[in-house]
């Protein structure tokens, strides 16, 4: 994610700020221009401009819950803004917990729609496409133990989120549970995304056939490949072609988590290039090669050459994993991207990148 700054003194502030501390300004995330705006508001609140370019805006309705912070266009006649237009479900607002949840689920969904607005990939809502437009339903748990919980996971265009994902402590023993390496909010998101993408730009395009040389035919039974991984677990040989044991499990779900990944590489780069992060290793200054040593700056968005991100990719998780061994914390990236896995990578990357540039060119 880039480095955003308040529009009126050029502040440094995060993505999620609602004000600035420097200028006293009320700040709100443009979804159409992608900056940090900043706001005065008339007496009554219903009208924000912008000091510096009388541009007219008004917060989303959900900024009433803290739950979103991105304003809408003044000739907008939406009430809420593009990322919460998607919702279609959310939890019942008479509960507390219920609505710290929430607040913790938004600000990994905002995160997401950033990234599919940056590459501007395809994104209908359900009102715009009623059959399979993307929609989200954030749902808890049914109180009666004899009811089925509810299972995270996507269908046709659907997201839907078990609000459970939110509470630290219950994702952290599901985690523990399911022997993961990482589980998080915002990696729901973008593997659940995933799932919606193949739908998207793979089934029924000419990326099917390449893709299923790649991750596997999605034609087997799932089912009976979910009743295999859950029975038998990953093959033994899985570090050597998968990013992780669930990947194993069908070709959606390797796509979606190798989808997922890729996400994940891309925002992180794309913050180390905003800081205009250089690594310079001591230890291998000796070294003939440019191994863990970044000294190029990359946007990946923009970055047509996927082995540019990966070679970017190796120093910054590397320096991350360090940093964070340093504070005592788990490596911030504990996987392993063995040959076949950056294959998948470079594979995901040309999709995105050949949608997004026919988006751009259109645009």
């Amino acid at each position: 994610m880039q480095l955003f700054k308040c529009s009126h003194c050029h502040q440094p502030v995060y993505f999620d700020n609602n004000y600035c501390t420097a200028c006293q300004h009320l700040l709100g995330f443009d979804s159409s221009t992608m900056l940090m705006v900043a706001l005065e508001s008339n007496a009554d609140g219903s009208i924000l401009t912008e000091p510096d370019t009388q541009a007219k805006y008004r917060f989303c309705a959900n900024a009433e819950y803290a739950v979103c912070n991105w304003v809408i266009p003044q000739e907008d006649p939406h009430d809420f803004c593009l990322a919460c237009r998607l919702n279609r479900v959310i939890p019942n607002l008479n509960e507390a917990q219920y609505r710290l949840r929430w607040h913790k689920i938004e600000l990994a969904k905002h995160r997401l729609v950033y990234s599919l607005l940056r590459w501007k990939l395809p994104l209908q809502s359900r009102q715009e496409n009623p059959e399979s437009g993307l929609a989200f339903d954030f749902k808890a748990n049914p109180n009666s133990p004899n009811e089925p919980k509810v299972m995270t996971g996507h269908d046709n265009g659907v997201i839907t989120l078990n609000i459970a994902e939110a509470d630290d402590v219950e994702r952290a023993m599901e985690r523990k549970n399911m022997e993961e390496l990482y589980r998080t909010l915002l990696g729901h998101f973008r593997h659940e995304i995933g799932h919606y993408y193949w739908d998207v730009l793979v089934d029924n395009t000419e990326f099917l056939e390449p893709c299923r040389q790649l991750f596997g035919d999605e034609r087997m039974d799932y089912q009976e490949a979910l009743d295999r991984h859950y029975y038998q677990g990953p093959p033994a040989d899985w570090m050597e072609r998968y990013i992780s044991t669930y990947a194993t499990m069908h070709p959606w779900e390797d796509w979606a988590e190798t989808w997922a990944h890729y996400l994940h590489i891309v925002d992180v780069l794309e913050t180390a290039d905003s800081f205009g992060m250089q690594i310079h290793p001591h230890v291998v200054e000796e070294r003939d090669d440019q191994f863990m040593t970044l000294t190029k700056r990359i946007n990946p968005y923009y970055t047509c050459n996927f082995d540019e991100i990966y070679q970017a990719w190796l120093p910054v998780a590397f320096a991350m994993n360090s940093l964070n061994r340093s504070m005592g914390q788990d490596d911030f990236y504990p996987f392993l991207i063995n040959p076949v896995v950056q294959q998948k990578l470079k594979f995901i990357h040309d999709v995105i990148q050949t949608t997004a540039g026919a988006q751009r060119k259109v645009a």
